[in-house]
């Protein structure tokens, strides 16, 4: 049984659903100063269970601000984590807490894990509701462990034996572009943290800057020891666009100037048939719950990836980053590499 720092024993009231990540019911509360006071005496047995489950929604607590979240945060997570080699716009509210994300509420988000392609990175994640939308939009969770387990052999033993390679192609007009992903307009910044990080870097005739990584597409979890598929191949793949994006980009910027590009470590690329096998291992691992005002939602962010469903209506999401664990910590089965400006060349059609 899960217990305090004081030694007694901690009986949590947890609700497994099929299809539903595991909640955490927290009893009523009269204020924020008893809800943290709650988070506190619970707090071990909250991280516990998260290690177990991967994912973990606390409902019931009245957590109504930004400020309330940030406070909430400052129990369950020790250090914070930043957020770098940004890919998607967000919208800061100090203090570390951000939106979930900007993009269209008509455009879902495929299931990921957190700056899988940075040295280091946020080791959990923790995700509160202010206001819930009228239909869908749903934070949606899939354990990697067990997508690592479902993962057809012969494309699970290539990931561990090259790993993937992350091509960037920076744009004013598609992604972000580079000094917003970079926190930084110095050329000569970006060039030191692409140095620092390896990461392949080149300045394009017009200014704009492709970059280049590989990484491990699976790695190890530092405290469980249980390997996991750790990477966002398949997200930013081209096969896993819609079409019509997918033809309007090609068109627009070429094979080699996609905003995003995956391949394998070796710089090779997969098939269609490839892509869509490892999307459907994401879709039968994730679930899902309806999210209500005050929700908070735990996420490992290395034994769980996230993501989100379309939605109508308003929404207002919050995440914070905590707990950076660095790749080093999880056994990578392939060392961080440049890549070769030939790998950003390679095409769907080979």
């Amino acid at each position: 049984m899960p217990t305090d720092p004081h030694g007694s024993v901690v009986d949590l009231d947890l609700v497994r659903t099929p299809g539903a990540p595991v909640v955490l019911r927290a009893p009523e509360l009269s204020g924020l100063d008893s809800a943290l006071d709650w988070l506190r005496a619970h707090r071990t047995a909250v991280r516990e269970e998260l290690l177990r489950s991967g994912a973990l929604l606390v409902r019931g607590l009245p957590v109504r601000s930004a400020a309330d979240f940030a406070a909430a945060r400052d129990v369950l997570i020790e250090q914070r984590a930043g957020y770098k080699e940004k890919a998607t716009p967000r919208t800061d509210f100090g203090e570390g807490v951000f939106s979930s994300t900007d993009l269209p509420a008509v455009q879902p988000i495929r299931l990921h894990n957190e700056n899988s392609y940075t040295l280091d990175f946020p080791g959990t994640l923790l995700f509160c509701c202010l206001t819930a939308p009228e239909e869908g939009g749903a934070t949606t969770v899939g354990d990697m462990r067990e997508a690592l387990r479902q993962l057809p052999t012969e494309l699970r033993e290539r990931f561990e034996a090259a790993g993937w390679l992350l091509v960037r192609n920076f744009s004013e007009l598609a992604g972000l572009p580079w000094y917003k992903s970079f926190a930084t307009d110095d050329e000569a910044e970006v060039e030191e943290y692409c140095r620092q990080n390896t990461i392949g870097h080149e300045w394009l005739e017009d200014g704009a800057l492709r970059t280049r990584q590989v990484r491990s597409a699976v790695v190890t979890h530092p405290v469980t020891g249980e390997r996991v598929w750790f990477n966002h191949f398949a997200f930013w793949n081209q096969w896993t666009l819609d079409e019509d994006i997918r033809e309007v980009l090609t068109e627009t910027y070429g094979p080699d100037g996609l905003p995003f590009a995956t391949y394998l470590g070796d710089g090779s690329p997969l098939t269609r048939e490839e892509v869509d096998a490892v999307n459907a291992v994401y879709d039968r691992v994730t679930v899902r719950e309806t999210w209500q005002p005050g929700d908070l939602m735990l996420v490992d962010n290395i034994l769980c990836a996230h993501g989100r469903e379309a939605f109508r209506g308003d929404r207002k999401i919050l995440v914070a980053m905590g707990d950076p664990v660095s790749l080093d910590a999880c056994r990578p089965t392939v060392a961080p590499a440049t890549g070769t400006p030939a790998a950003s060349r390679a095409t769907s059609g080979r």
